[in-house]
């Protein structure tokens, strides 16, 4: 009865009511345009109302029987959109809203990629052909068991016999077999394989092989070849959809021409040749793969905030005066302190994915035009960008361990992410190096560009005191700014200025490692902020959403502040009295988002199924639906639990005896 009646009551209706912008508006801000939001509009209640896309059960089925869900859901995915006849576009969107971690990702996101950066033209009209019609399904097969982001150090071989016109594929290794790669444990047909490459007797380095490894009638695996699946990952659902697999090569045999040759060749007689493409192309590849988990990255963190804030808005505790209702704990400052700051984050991180698509694009057309001189940039700003992206997490109480709180599974399934494509450690590494050189440039007359241009004015931001007086002072663009270059350069230049006390500068890296990666992360932290500030410049939504994007990126870039509080003291970037109204004036942005926060979630737009989540919902229907999923529990289907007989009568029945005595 009581779930009839709450059925069909939005439970957050008042909250709607008080927001302060036009949702709709900020929708089409945060989907990137009109068009995009009515794409992912449009396919994500094509995928919410379609059954065979129903995941409310994940949790309770085995493995086997989730994985079997898994290949059904991409089948009739696939089967979707030959049916509506689906752009590029739209397919992707659909396996977003699909929402099940599965081989189709790494066949699109990275088998395919693979081959169009490093397959010469003739090569992509051979495999792309049948890999976009599916008619073949590819991994990535990079990582080995002893070799992660050392990707130099990789062991499998591929040695050319120059009898026969092949590459012999081989794990000589027991710490050689491909380990963790998605889609190869159980799926994948076939994949780009990364071995050492090594013809007359001479080793070339790291190169990618296309290798089937199985049958394309009874789907065996190949002679020679081992593959299967890792076992069971983290959480229930979660990422146990995805068949990560192991892969050893016992002398297998491929063609030579099965090489990807567009950034250099073995001929017919064993030679390597370099060809003419430059092997920085190699790099556009990585910069798009890590745009797209930058991409992620905000779509995970929107999702957490969302539910979070939802439920913080439903959820009451304690402050009843004189038997009235419970405070909302999202007026609790202690709850807005860690909700808000991630409601930031994660426009911050859409804005800074926006930022990097554009990267992106500017990086291959100039790449093509043989123009490398951003390249060094791009690499290290996705490299940074990724790892700083990827750290982000959300809690929520104790409802929150609940499997349909959504957040176990999302937590489960985001986590991977912290090390594919790059530990964000080595990641933030690579950006210091990067920061390293440009630093030691500075007074050679090269003046430095992009992200890193700050840095031309070296000698005033080394110099230069905030300005800031009055809390308000830090709603000004300029001065934020400032602070986060000053911050970000001194803490470069102080870096370089201790590994210059090393005769080893790998020595010295290697001491100076915790210092690198702050200094590394400070400055992404700038690129974030500055990309918000820069997005806040554009023509985008009325005065109201303008307002609210205002609120949050000043909420980022102070609420940073307050937790790198040590870095901006320290380099004397800001004075204590400045620190003290920073975190004043994010107080009273908290105040004026509070009205809007779960509007500003809202504008998200994500259903009810792809959130998949109880606490999260629409409609804030929490309690009757918790008892709901509480009952589809298994152990619910009996009053009397499983071994009642065997275990608790007797003990209980002992005890009593036991008592007598």
């Amino acid at each position: 009865v009581i779930l009839i009646i709450m059925e069909g009551i939005d439970h957050l209706a008042d909250e709607r009511n008080k927001a302060e912008f036009d949702v709709d508006e900020m929708k089409i801000v945060w989907a990137g345009s009109r068009h995009a939001f009515e794409v992912s509009d449009r396919i994500a209640r094509l995928v919410a109302t379609d059954p065979v896309f129903e995941k409310s059960d994940r949790a309770r089925l085995s493995r086997k029987e989730l994985f079997k869900s898994t290949l059904k859901k991409c089948a009739h995915a696939w089967k979707r959109i030959i049916e509506l006849r689906l752009t590029e576009e739209e397919a992707g969107r659909l396996r977003f809203f699909v929402d099940q971690p599965a081989f189709v990702d790494l066949h699109w996101g990275m088998f395919v990629p693979a081959i169009k950066g490093q397959g010469t033209e003739e090569q992509q009209e051979k495999w792309l052909s049948l890999a976009n019609k599916m008619q073949i399904i590819g991994c990535y097969a990079q990582t080995e068991l002893g070799h992660g982001s050392n990707v130099q150090g990789l062991e499998t071989t591929a040695t050319f016999d120059p009898k026969t016109d092949e590459f012999v594929i081989h794990s000589p290794t027991q710490t050689s077999s491909k380990w963790w790669p998605g889609g190869l444990g159980k799926v994948s047909t076939h994949a780009v394989v990364y071995a050492r490459l090594i013809t007359d007797g001479k080793d070339y380095g790291v190169h990618g092989f296309i290798v089937q490894l199985r049958s394309l009638e009874d789907h065996s695996p190949l002679p020679n070849i081992i593959v299967g699946d890792i076992g069971t990952k983290m959480g229930n659902g979660a990422y146990n959809s995805m068949d990560n697999g192991f892969l050893m090569f016992d002398q297998v045999r491929i063609p030579r021409n099965q090489m990807l040759m567009r950034l250099a060749k073995v001929t017919r007689e064993g030679k390597y040749v370099p060809s003419d493409v430059p092997k920085q192309l190699m790099y556009g590849t990585m910069v798009y793969v890590r745009q797209t988990i930058v991409a992620d990255a905000s779509n995970a963190l929107s999702r957490a905030v969302c539910i979070a804030t939802r439920y913080s808005a439903v959820r009451r505790q304690f402050g009843a005066q004189n038997g009235g209702i419970e405070t909302q704990v999202i007026d609790y400052k202690t709850q807005q302190n860690r909700l808000f700051p991630l409601l930031a984050s994660a426009y911050a991180f859409r804005f800074v994915g926006e930022w990097l698509k554009w990267l992106y694009t500017d990086v291959t057309a100039r790449l093509q035009a043989s123009d490398f001189s951003t390249l060094p940039e791009a690499h290290a700003c996705t490299a940074g960008l990724k790892s700083l992206t990827t750290t982000a997490t959300a809690l929520c109480g104790g409802h929150g361990y609940l499997w349909c709180s959504g957040l176990p599974e999302l937590f489960a399934v985001y986590v991977p992410a912290c090390t594919y494509e790059g530990d964000n450690i080595v990641l933030q590494l690579q950006v210091a190096r990067f920061l390293m050189k440009t630093v030691s440039q500075l007074g050679s007359g090269k003046a430095p560009v992009g992200t890193t241009a700050y840095m031309a004015r070296a000698q005033h931001l080394l110099q230069c005191r905030s300005g800031v007086q009055k809390a308000e002072d830090w709603l000004n663009p300029a001065v934020v700014v400032e602070a986060f270059e000053a911050r970000a350069l001194r803490m470069a230049v102080a870096c370089a200025k201790n590994l210059s006390k090393f005769e080893n500068q790998e020595q010295g890296f290697s001491e100076l490692l915790a210092e690198l990666v702050e200094a590394a992360i400070a400055h992404c932290q700038l690129i974030v902020v500055s990309k918000f500030i820069a997005k806040l410049e554009q023509d985008i939504g009325g005065k109201g959403v303008k307002k609210q994007l205002n609120n949050l990126c000043y909420i980022y870039a102070l609420h940073i502040l307050h937790k790198h509080l040590g870095d901006f003291l320290s380099t004397n970037s800001i004075t204590p009295k400045q620190a003290s109204l920073a975190n004043d004036q994010l107080r009273s942005l908290y105040s004026q988002v509070r009205p809007n926060a779960v509007a500003l979630v809202d504008a998200f737009n994500y259903t009810d199924h792809y959130l998949n989540s109880v606490l999260g919902r629409y409609d804030g229907n929490v309690y009757p639906k918790l008892f709901e999923e509480a009952w589809k529990d298994p152990l619910n289907d009996s009053v009397v639990p499983d071994g009642y007989q065997e275990y608790i009568r007797p003990l209980i029945k002992q005890q009593l005896r036991t008592a007598r005595l």
